[in-house]
């Protein structure tokens, strides 16, 4: 698997005439030679790959980056990364400008004299598409999301706080077996759904209030991300409305995610089903972005996004949703796969309107 990923690797550093690169992001770290852990650099040449760490992961690292010659530090992870790359003989080395902090950056450029050092490189577009086992991996993610969703429907009822649902959603993920959560669960009630990333406070949940929860599962260090939003008690015709506006404005995008479409392209679908019931304007951020080892990665889908043609294996999300403030609000989300004939949604939860009486 990681051989593929370092041929990718090996091929953008001589698109870019460099004869090594240096890698520092975490998780590209994973990506790239399998060694989940932190404190360490890889250095990737034509035909070298190093992991360098320290005494406390040298055993891991031998064992989970077979690929790599691992090598420890004793002395200053930067120093043992600059004398290997002098050892090497490169005379040009990019890096991760995304990932590398400056202070790291200058002690590193003082310790290379006569190598260039200045060519930073953009790795994470290299993860864009998913391989057959990340696919595997965020489905899984998905599935236990799924699991969650099911189980805190019997769980919210008036009277117990925002908090508490997060909680609960975090719990059964975690026994469902995710290894931590995608990022800080969201749970918004009432007049906060408003705010489309309101974290969970200690207000009580009301009669009468939509829930939006939005959340997700890390398994193996890939992430799924889902939201859903409920009615505590009998909905109004209102909200019944505006729900019934968003979920169309979700599944009229869904149906159009397909290799060769663009992340605008998508985006505007959303946006125009949202303006035939005049709620575009309660509708303030993009419609989506991938995932997978991070939870907002490349390619997007807004207005701005950059993204001319999606591809076969890309993970993406498709997250309408309306704020109005003073009134609340409500989000769907779902985790879809690009195929190649089309989408297929990873998030498979129900998504009609459910009313907790």
């Amino acid at each position: 698997m990681n051989v593929f990923r370092l041929n990718a690797l090996r091929k953008c550093m001589a698109d870019k005439n460099l004869d090594g690169i240096l890698v520092t992001k975490e998780v590209n770290l994973y990506y790239f030679s399998g060694f989940r852990g932190d404190d360490t650099t890889l250095i990737i040449t034509k035909d070298k790959a190093l992991l360098i760490t320290d005494s406390r992961y040298k055993e891991q690292a031998e064992a989970e980056a077979p690929l790599f010659d691992i090598m420890e530090q004793k002395e200053g992870l930067l120093q043992k990364t600059a004398e290997e790359i002098k050892l090497l003989g490169c005379k040009a080395v990019g890096f991760e400008g995304n990932a590398l902090h400056y202070d790291d950056y200058a002690a590193l450029v003082k310790n290379l004299q006569g190598i260039a050092f200045n060519h930073s490189v953009h790795l994470d577009v290299l993860r864009q598409i998913k391989d057959a086992d990340e696919i595997r991996l965020v489905r899984k993610a998905c599935e236990i999301a799924d699991i969650a969703y099911r189980e805190i429907l019997d769980f919210i009822r008036p009277g117990i706080t925002e908090i508490a649902v997060a909680a609960r959603l975090e719990h059964i993920m975690r026994e469902a077996g995710a290894e931590k959560t995608s990022f800080d669960t969201i749970v918004a009630s009432g007049l906060r759904g408003s705010m489309p990333h309101g974290a969970a406070t200690n207000k009580l949940i009301e009669v009468g209030d939509f829930v939006t929860m939005d959340y997700g599962a890390r398994y193996q260090g890939y992430c799924s991300d889902t939201t859903r939003t409920v009615c505590i008690g009998q909905a109004t015709e209102r909200q019944r409305q505006i729900y019934e506006t968003v979920l169309s404005a979700q599944e009229a995008a869904l149906a159009v995610v397909a290799p060769g479409k663009s992340g605008k392209e998508i985006d505007l679908v959303a946006r125009k089903r949202l303006a035939e019931d005049g709620m575009e304007q309660y509708f303030g951020h993009g419609l989506g972005h991938s995932l997978g080892l991070e939870i907002h990665e490349e390619p997007r889908l807004s207005k701005f996004s950059k993204c001319e043609s999606l591809q076969p294996g890309m993970i993406i999300t498709d997250e309408p949703g309306v704020y109005i403030p003073g009134w609340g609000g409500l989000r769907i989300e779902d985790t879809v796969l690009v195929t190649d004939f089309g989408s297929e949604r990873l998030t498979k939860s129900d998504k009609h309107l459910i009313e907790i009486q």
